[in-house]
């Protein structure tokens, strides 16, 4: 006896026929979501809509997410996991910290998805601003650990608390791409990122003792 759930027929599958993995459904869904959501806004989209755009049936979409807001979480830690370098370490890691901060902030700021959801959706930004980590913050916060923690065992960073100093570093990047466009003309887009690295370097020198 061979038990199949009730959309198998209607499964997408490949130009050859085979079924395609749950994986790449996923990224199928995902896709089909972030183009509702740069057409209409999170609050427009619907469950219904990504399901067609992705062409599966409703029941696959609803069995990975209960609602449109659990989906575009997802889309959005995977868009901005996409962003995030692989680190190695050559050279000082204070250096690479800061560099890597200016780049990220960067393109999450200027990314489609983020600027769309900043001007129509500003609920589900204050989420992860005032109640909760979201994903993707700490997939950038376990980065910036150990990067902290690689910068004081070089000495290109000061020492304290290594959950405390990266901690500290996110919130500087998260105000820049949250509120600086808040502050345009005064400060614009790449002037609010040279000077977000100019803070966090001089946030992550090494304090010389007073006889140096």
């Amino acid at each position: 006896m061979v038990i199949r759930n009730a959309d198998d027929s209607i499964a997408p599958r490949k130009a050859d026929g085979q079924r395609i993995p749950s994986r790449e459904i996923d990224d199928v869904i995902l896709d089909a979501a972030r183009s509702c959501v740069l057409d209409f806004g999170m609050q427009r989209t619907t469950l219904a809509e990504i399901s067609r755009r992705a062409g599966v049936s409703r029941p696959t979409v609803y069995r990975r997410w209960p609602d449109t807001r659990a989906v575009v979480a997802d889309l959005l830690t995977r868009e901005i996991r996409s962003v995030l370098p692989e680190v190695t370490f050559n050279g000082s890691a204070g250096t690479l910290l800061v560099e890597a901060i200016g780049d990220v902030v960067g393109q999450i700021r200027d990314h489609p998805l983020f600027v769309k959801i900043r001007q129509a959706d500003q609920e589900l930004l204050t989420t992860y601003i005032v109640d909760r980590l979201g994903a993707s913050q700490k997939s950038i916060l376990e980065l910036i650990t150990s990067v902290v923690a690689a910068g004081q065992q070089d000495g290109s960073i000061r020492e304290g608390s290594v959950n405390e100093i990266a901690a500290m570093v996110l919130l500087m990047a998260q105000s820049v791409v949250i509120s600086a466009p808040t502050l345009e003309p005064e400060l614009s887009s790449d002037a609010s990122v040279e000077q977000l690295r100019y803070a966090v370097a001089a946030y992550l020198t090494p304090v010389k003792n007073s006889g140096e």
